[in-house]
């Protein structure tokens, strides 16, 4: 007979207990906490914040508002209530510019024409004039015999002359050209003349 083999012993592993005490191996860890004071005095400096800018934003809106509209009233002011484009408008309204521009300068070419004729009638007209009165033979009293001289601007025109006698009467007339007659003139036309000249108008000069 073989020897019988001992059997190995069985062998028991003790699980580790699980104490009641707290374990105590790692550190605990401390975490600093805002305290509620300083939390609500952040969020509302947020809210104030907050407000300001929706504030700023509500009056810059009212702002492009009111611009826009001032805009569009001067829009319509200037192109109508019709929907135009504006760069058709600026040139239709060049046009309309150009067109009165030329019949602007039309006129006063116009006007120009007119008032260079007006003025030479003036110049042709009469501006000098003297009466002088007096007695051509000394029959007759009370200066019935007259001279009257009638000149433009340039000293240019006549002398009428009225003689008037005891039987009959003569009528003369003599051209003035320059403040001088183009024929002898008599000493009351020669007054005459220089009377008118000297801007003696319309008063009557009595020959002695």
């Amino acid at each position: 007979m073989t020897p019988s083999r001992a059997k190995p012993a069985p062998t028991t592993t003790k699980r580790p207990t699980r104490s009641s005490s707290p374990a105590v191996d790692s550190p605990s860890r401390v975490y600093p906490l805002r305290s509620v004071s300083s939390f609500n005095s952040s969020v509302g400096l947020v809210a104030v914040v907050a407000c300001a800018i929706a504030a700023i934003a509500l009056i810059g809106l009212i702002v492009v508002i009111v611009m826009l509209r001032r805009l569009r009233r001067d829009q319509r002011l200037v192109i109508g209530d019709s929907e135009r484009d504006i760069t058709a408008h600026a040139a239709d309204l060049e046009r309309q510019f150009v067109a009165l521009h030329d019949h602007l300068i039309d006129i006063a070419t116009r006007l120009d024409g007119r008032v260079a004729k007006a003025e030479t009638r003036l110049d042709s007209a009469i501006s000098h004039r003297s009466v002088v009165r007096y007695d051509a033979y000394n029959e007759l009293s009370g200066h019935q015999s007259v001279s009257i001289a009638l000149l433009d601007s340039h000293r240019s025109g006549i002398v009428i002359s009225s003689i008037q006698h005891r039987d009959q009467a003569r009528f003369y007339i003599r051209q003035i050209e320059g403040g001088k007659g183009t024929v002898e003139l008599s000493p009351e036309e020669q007054q005459a003349v220089k009377a008118a000249i000297s801007g003696e108008v319309l008063d009557v000069v009595e020959s002695p």
